[in-house]
């Protein structure tokens, strides 16, 4: 969060910058071939906006990171995930080959000592921040700053931005000429933070995004103690060292707390109670199912008016 706060001021301009220049590169791609795969370009133009705005590095200075960084993450991001994403080959092979165990380091160390030794040069400034203000050792801060900056930033986005897209395009109610308008009426001279707050349906479609599709569908932990954890109609005795597993998705399409908690409502978190974007009533959802919990650490948010969420006891 502090990383975050001190960098909030380069945000905006970087984000600009850095999509531009995707942007141009798509099209001079499409200048020559009748289509163009944006994923690549996408993971490009993220590694490079967030290790500035992160860590302060300009992967520029250092052509093998400015070409190859994000696949670096790739790399690394992939070994750590196998273990537990389903691929969909056939069970239980999958099970048996892929998910029983861990993948040594050394298979990624290469990619890894590249990134590391690129943020001790080139982050100094946040690495010192790490150790003056919280202590760490320069090996910690840089551990640290690049688990952020590669599973939490880089990684997540690289999921998400996908699926925002994919809502996007293949909406066939005029969703993209209104987010046009809303962002072109709002935006000003100039994209801020600031600006991005005027623009309710713009965050009305990220927040439906993360919920039908968050970027880290399953969490794990070990419980700190004895406690029960209560669900809509049972009651489950959890004692100290379970190890417990989330997953997202069951939350966040929960048929007693979401009206068709498959469909994709892009006014749902619109904060207007008539007319909505759509030019119709918010009759299912909308904002007479006024907000009683939301929550996004990873995406998960719970939403029903006269609904109290289970507690932890």
């Amino acid at each position: 969060m502090d990383i975050l706060k001190r960098s909030s001021g380069i945000w905006a301009s970087e984000l600009v910058s850095n999509l531009d220049k995707m942007c141009d590169n798509l099209e001079s791609t499409l200048s020559n071939s009748s289509s163009a795969s944006y994923l690549f370009p996408l993971q490009q133009f993220l590694f490079t906006f967030l290790t500035k705005t992160l860590s302060g590095a300009d992967p520029s200075v250092d052509a093998k990171i400015a070409d190859g960084g994000y696949l670096m993450f790739d790399r690394w991001l992939a070994l750590q995930l196998l273990p537990t994403v389903p691929i969909g080959i056939l069970q239980p092979l999958e099970e048996i080959f892929l998910h029983s165990f861990a993948y040594p380091f050394f298979l990624v160390s290469g990619d890894y000592n590249n990134l590391y030794n690129f943020i001790k040069q080139h982050g100094k400034e946040v690495v010192n921040r790490g150790k003056l203000e919280f202590g760490l050792t320069e090996e910690e801060s840089i551990h640290n700053l690049l688990f952020v900056l590669g599973f939490n930033a880089f990684g997540g986005f690289s999921v998400f931005l996908p699926s925002l897209i994919d809502a996007i395009a293949t909406d066939t109610t005029g969703l993209q000429r209104k987010l046009a308008k809303e962002a072109r009426e709002n935006g000003g001279s100039t994209l801020t933070l600031n600006s991005v707050k005027d623009m309710p349906l713009i965050n009305s479609v990220v927040y439906e995004v993360l919920r039908l599709n968050p970027p880290v569908p399953l969490q794990y932990a070990r419980a700190r103690k004895d406690f029960t954890l209560s669900s809509h109609d049972s009651a489950f005795r959890v004692t100290k060292g379970e190890l417990l597993c989330g997953y997202q998705k069951l939350v966040m399409r929960d048929p007693l707390v979401f009206q068709e908690p498959e469909s994709f409502f892009f006014f749902f978190w619109f904060p207007t109670v008539s007319p909505n974007p759509t030019g119709q009533r918010l009759i299912r959802r909308g904002t007479e199912l006024h907000l009683r919990v939301c929550r996004w650490p990873m995406g998960c948010c719970m939403h029903k008016a006269g609904f109290e969420p289970p507690t932890l006891t």
